[in-house]
């Protein structure tokens, strides 16, 4: 637990669990709050945020929109990497922390605030999340984790506190959710409650950024992504910035029902845990650009790049993002992104992102040398060679057993 604490800077959401911690914070600390509240595509007005703050009595309030930064600095960078954490989840939350993180000690050295808070609980990753990054970029800073540390072990007696400290509560908070939801221009998960059992199929009710994919239109929808060195920067002909980028193929991927996925995952504190998770434009992304590589990227970088990923996934998923091993592997996978550009066309039909077409400037794709009719720059003789060499350890081998 922080001792002698001055002042701090919370991540607050304006929800009744981080007003509760920032009155708590008050109370046990009796020290002044700042309060910082990051637009990252979440979906929600946030000027309640800044007026249930006021209200609570900060003086030093930051609502920000990061959603460019976020997609820029972040998404897009993961995506070069084609990162995919046990081989399915594309590290949605994963991925927003450290940005948050970085923003609130960036605020607390504006401020000359001495510590930082969160309202992660003690069993989950994101505490773990934002407090490396905490510690990666000012090792000093005094770390306040609520959750490890008040009385507050249940709902009533959240509530409790709550009405006692003339809290506004909303109707719809009294009862339990029935699940939890962290939303962000890349993705929306949904965990806890009626989720918990991973046997039992998630209602319908759960998904927040996709229709179900029996839902989706019967005719199938084309879309064309442009790239450059590794980035989207364009749809159907027309160039956009990161964020309104991903916020279009957002749209597209609800349309036709794609990207939800039902997982069970390893959490880096040792528990296993069951998530949905909807990512609509990710989806559609992740498939786009493995399909771009496939022609500019040589057979060597391409399964160089594979090989590393999970790696690369699992430090962004346990919260290494500012790590130096996290950007050394980006350096490298930066260097394979200089000849990555390109037009893929994709054809959503629901639920799927099949590929259908790729073309490149800088494409090593040679029908000269694929085609099954006659050519004049490949000898199939030279193949003869070939194979006797690569078979000659294994020829050696087969004597030794006999």
């Amino acid at each position: 637990m922080a001792t002698d604490v001055k002042k701090v800077v919370l991540a607050y959401s304006g929800g009744l669990d981080t007003s509760i911690i920032l009155k708590w914070l008050q109370e046990t600390y009796a020290c002044e709050v700042v309060t910082f509240t990051a637009d990252l595509g979440q979906g929600e007005e946030l000027a309640p945020a800044r007026k249930k703050a006021e209200l609570l009595g900060i003086k030093e309030i930051f609502v920000e929109d990061l959603r460019e930064e976020f997609v820029r600095d972040f998404v897009f960078p993961m995506f070069r990497a084609n990162a995919l954490y046990e081989g399915v989840y594309l590290l949605g939350t994963s991925i927003a922390r450290p940005l948050i993180a970085k923003r609130q000690i960036e605020i607390a050295k504006l401020t000359g605030a001495d510590a930082v808070a969160h309202g992660a609980t003690g069993k989950g990753n994101d505490q773990v999340r934002f407090e490396l990054t905490y510690y990666a970029l000012e090792p000093n800073i005094k770390v306040i984790a609520p959750w490890r540390e008040w009385d507050l072990t249940s709902r009533t007696k959240l509530l409790d506190f709550a009405e006692k400290h003339q809290i506004p509560i909303a109707k719809d908070k009294r009862g339990e959710a029935p699940f939890s939801v962290d939303a962000n221009l890349l993705h929306s998960s949904s965990e806890g409650k009626v989720l918990e059992d991973p046997w039992h199929e998630p209602d319908e009710m759960v998904y927040q950024r996709t229709i179900a994919p029996e839902a989706a239109p019967d005719k199938a929808t084309y879309v064309e992504i442009e790239f450059e060195k590794g980035d989207p920067v364009g749809i159907d002909g027309k160039r956009m910035l990161p964020a309104a980028l991903l916020t279009r193929l957002n749209e597209l991927g609800k349309a036709n029902g794609i990207g939800r996925v039902d997982l069970v995952e390893n959490r880096f504190v040792g528990m296993k845990s069951r998530g949905v998770y909807e990512t609509p434009g990710g989806t559609i992304l992740h498939a786009a650009h493995r399909a771009i590589e496939s022609i500019t990227l040589d057979r060597g970088a391409a399964h160089l790049k594979d090989d590393i990923m999970p790696r690369y996934a699992e430090l962004i998923y346990y919260g290494f993002w500012f790590s130096p091993e996290r950007e050394m592997l980006q350096a490298l996978i930066d260097k394979s992104q200089e000849n990555v550009e390109g037009t893929v066309r994709l054809k959503l039909y629901k639920g799927s992102a099949s590929v259908v077409g790729r073309k490149s400037p800088k494409s090593l794709y040679s029908l000269a040398h694929v085609t099954f009719e006659e050519d004049s720059v490949y000898d199939q003789k030279d193949a003869a060679g070939f194979i006797k060499l690569n078979a000659l350890r294994l020829r050696l081998l087969n004597r030794q057993k006999g």
